[in-house]
């Protein structure tokens, strides 16, 4: 399929990434990607800017070089009732922003914590993706997150990164098959997310396409396939 925007990239912004906003669309220019969202982890993560980087997006143009630029965040959930490290004073003023489970900002939980977590942070109402979900080191009930999911609106993510073999998020696939087979059987859609850390990375969606071509999963229920379809829930 032909994918049209990637909605989770990091600049040095995040504190381990390594290229500049605009050397990102700059690639993503050349790539032929129509929309590029800047998602840098937000400040729970070690080595991230503070909250004022988060305030001034106003400054920054939403299209540059032909591509448009949407501006958000990388949320850390910080504890089991789903609560972020940036408060909605932030949060009304970007253009979305993207829920994460990470080692560094909150402990690996039981079953039952981490999808209390997850339930409150898709019903937060500035919260349009559920970052890579299915990391085996945060269990999770699959068939509670797609219901949930097609409650909230809340768009679930597959993330390439979380597919790399040997990445740092190993042993996600039993999950993320499992999700995109219950997703496919309730019709609920998808973000694919190249969870990009250095420009060229942008748009690779190289692993998420073949679990998509494993779980036959139908294109149609694949947001990243149309800009207007993308920006439809993140405006909801």
């Amino acid at each position: 399929m032909k994918f049209v925007l990637d909605a989770h990239t990091h600049t040095i912004a995040s504190g381990h990434a390594y290229s500049t906003l605009l050397e990102n669309v700059n690639y993503v220019a050349e790539k032929g990607l129509e929309l590029i969202g800047i998602t840098d982890h937000a400040p729970a993560m070690e080595g991230s800017f503070g909250s004022a980087y988060f305030i001034n997006f106003g400054v920054i143009p939403r299209e540059i070089n032909g591509v448009k630029v949407r501006m958000g965040v990388e949320l850390n959930i910080i504890d089991y009732d789903g609560n972020v490290d940036l408060p909605d004073f932030y949060l009304e003023r970007m253009d979305y922003a993207i829920a994460s489970l990470h080692p560094p900002c909150i402990p690996f939980g039981t079953l039952e914590q981490n999808m209390n977590a997850i339930f409150k942070v898709m019903e937060n109402k500035y919260v349009k993706i559920l970052g890579h979900p299915g990391d085996p080191r945060y269990p999770i009930d699959c068939e509670a997150l797609v219901k949930k999911s097609a409650e909230t609106g809340t768009l679930i993510e597959i993330n390439n990164a979380s597919l790399v073999p040997n990445g740092f998020r190993g042993g996600s696939e039993k999950y993320i098959f499992d999700i995109l087979k219950l997703c496919k059987k309730m019709e609920v859609p998808v973000i694919a997310a190249s969870d990009a850390h250095f420009c060229t990375h942008i748009g690779d969606f190289t692993y998420v396409e073949k679990m998509f071509e494993q779980a036959e999963f139908p294109e149609e229920l694949v947001v990243n396939r149309s800009v207007e379809e993308f920006e439809k829930y993140i405006t909801k």
